[in-house]
């Protein structure tokens, strides 16, 4: 099972030397840049203010020889602090672009990996976690995880080199009062970091909740026509209201405890600033620390703010991101559909294939089963129904038969083939399940036909001539090219229905499976449809799920499906003799 850790990713990070080395170089040049700036200025105090020449004064009269008013050192000497600053500026931003190009290509194969791991899902895994919570993750932890790599990390850098340059550069200057600063600044680290884990706790549960809402938003917005039909929009909406409102909860205790604990850790180092600046007059009254070198460290305090404060925020975006990575696991934790060898395939010796069922049980939810026990054959090339009342597992066989589930117990075999020795995603390239509410794109008609696949458009209308959907197609002023708006909202259900139909025709399986798939279609357009369909299914396995007796009477064979068992089968006129409760499960 995939696992990422960060041991794993700074281990990913590792293996881009090259940027590295020029991100960690630049960084360094960017920190010595930076470093001399803010003592520039504050040496002029001394040495033209109070007339104690010195370092600059000196250096400039070596180039610039001569008598020279203040303005003139000024204007040098900001001059050259405003040059450094550019450079580090430059540098920076630099260093940031290294560091923003390994993170996306980290994140990349993390997203990457998110997608290989849930291409090869359970479909009952996949189902019971939700489509839209996955989503919400693959987006929105992905990202956090991407910041903390991209901004943190350069900034990791550049803060520990700055602290670094701004330490050596202290003690130089007067390194009784520089011990005092640097022995502080490590305790206001300590003192937020207990903080920024407590912080964290409350961004994971907000994170939990916006992804509940974010589920329950989209499940709610894709069944909005059935909300509306059924004249329950205020149930719904008070429930996202009720979500949205637990976020407002949630983000405000993590936005109150943050801004608290960063406001009080700020404070802390402000109560430290004022408490160097009083240290440091008291150090120009009793020893050689002069004026000018004391507005030198207080500007250096300001100048150290910064990465203590990134350094203070690193903590926190590390600890999100660690939640981020904690739940990006869970995706990974889900089993994968098992994987069969290819060793044989059936599909590929006739043009129709027979099924058996042996002894197979099923359940979604392991204290509840579905099918129990079942056994059942369908000759290839015949018709066979299967009837029974909703909710007694006729779906769900029709779904083992596709390869969407694996039996708990038992076996499925195709032409006295195992389901194991042919492998899932081969049996679903032969065996087509048309639905009864077929999900469709937000495409063209073209598309949610052939799923992008090149495909003849004589071959495209000659499946629509037979669903029943062609002069209607041709009717429409794109033709093909036609969207039909989300899940085909701008077609009927009928519509839908039949083009699911041609597209299984497209597919051109070896078996067939209607799943109630005609059932928004009227008796006149369903024969037609059923008789246009006749010559395609004749060389085909067909499994019919139906309460239509119209639909039921082109079976060669039923089998009645009762609490997940077979309970009577044969020719339809034998089982209705036996069972006359088979009656009420047909529409007229």
């Amino acid at each position: 099972m995939k696992r990422y850790t960060f041991k794993e990713i700074f281990a990913q990070i590792g293996r881009y030397k090259k940027e590295l080395v020029i991100a960690n170089i630049t960084a360094i040049f960017a920190a010595l840049a930076a470093a001399p700036a803010p003592l520039l200025i504050p040496l002029l105090v001394d040495e033209v203010l109070l007339h104690k020449p010195g370092f600059i004064t000196e250096n400039v009269a070596r180039f610039f020889p001569g008598d020279h008013e203040a303005w003139f050192y000024v204007l040098l000497v900001l001059i050259a602090t405003l040059l450094l600053r550019g450079i580090y500026f430059i540098l920076n931003v630099v260093q940031l672009w290294y560091f923003t190009r390994i993170s996306k290509q980290i994140t990349y194969r993390i997203r990457k990996d998110l997608l290989s791991h849930i291409e090869k899902v359970s479909l009952k895994e996949f189902e019971t976690f939700g489509g839209a919570k996955i989503a919400s993750m693959a987006i929105v932890d992905v990202d956090t995880i991407d910041t903390f790599l991209s901004r943190s990390i350069s900034k990791l850098i550049i803060s520990v080199l700055m602290i670094v340059a701004v330490s050596v550069v202290l003690l130089m200057i007067h390194w009784q009062l520089a011990l005092f600063i640097l022995l502080f600044n490590p305790l206001v680290v300590l003192f937020t970091r207990k903080i920024a884990r407590k912080v964290s706790q409350y961004k994971k549960r907000e994170n939990a909740i916006i992804a509940a809402f974010q589920e329950s938003l989209s499940e709610t917005l894709d069944l909005f026509r059935q909300v509306r039909a059924a004249n329950t929009e205020r149930y719904f909406f008070e429930r996202l209201m009720k979500l949205a409102g637990e976020i407002r909860e949630k983000g405000i205790a993590f936005a109150f405890k943050s801004q608290v604990a960063t406001n009080g850790s700020h404070l802390f180092f402000l109560a430290g600033f004022e408490l160097f600046r009083a240290a440091g007059i008291l150090m120009v009254a009793y020893s050689d620390l002069t004026i000018g070198l004391m507005l030198a460290i207080f500007g250096y305090l300001w100048v150290i703010v910064t990465p203590v404060n990134e350094i203070v925020s690193i903590q926190y975006a590390y600890h999100n991101a660690k939640e981020a990575l904690s739940r990006l696991n869970d995706i990974f934790a889900l089993e994968p559909e098992p994987a069969f060898t290819h060793r044989e395939n059936p599909f590929l010796k006739t043009s129709a294939n027979g099924v058996e069922l042996r002894h197979v049980s099923f359940a979604y939810d392991p204290k509840i089963p579905v099918l129990r026990d079942i056994s059942l054959t369908i000759p290839p090339a015949r018709k066979v129904a299967l009837v029974g009342a909703s909710g007694n597992g006729k779906s769900t066989i029709a779904q083992l038969i596709v390869g969407f589930y694996t039996p708990d117990s038992g076996d499925i075999l195709y032409d006295g083939i195992s389901y194991k020795e042919i492998g899932l995603d081969v049996i679903r390239e032969h065996v087509y399940l048309v639905l009864q509410n077929p999900m469709l794109f937000n495409e063209t008609i073209r598309f949610n036909l052939t799923f992008g696949k090149p495909t003849d458009d004589a071959a495209i209308f000659e499946a629509l001539r037979i669903a029943q959907l062609e002069a209607f197609v041709k009717s429409l002023p794109q033709g093909l090219d036609t969207v039909v708006g989300t899940n085909g909202v701008k077609l009927s259900g009928g519509q839908r229905q039949r083009v699911s139909i041609a597209r299984m025709v497209l597919a051109d399986p070896n078996i067939v499976i209607f799943d109630e798939s005609s059932s928004a279609l009227d008796v006149h357009t369903e024969a037609a449809l059923f008789r246009d369909l006749q010559p395609f299914l004749e060389k085909r396995t067909t499994i019919i799920i139906a309460h239509r007796l119209s639909t039921i009477a082109m079976a060669d064979y039923i089998y009645m499906i009762d609490n997940g068992k077979v309970v009577q089968e044969g020719r339809l006129e034998e089982v209705m003799r036996k069972e006359s409760a088979l009656c009420t499960f047909f529409n007229p």
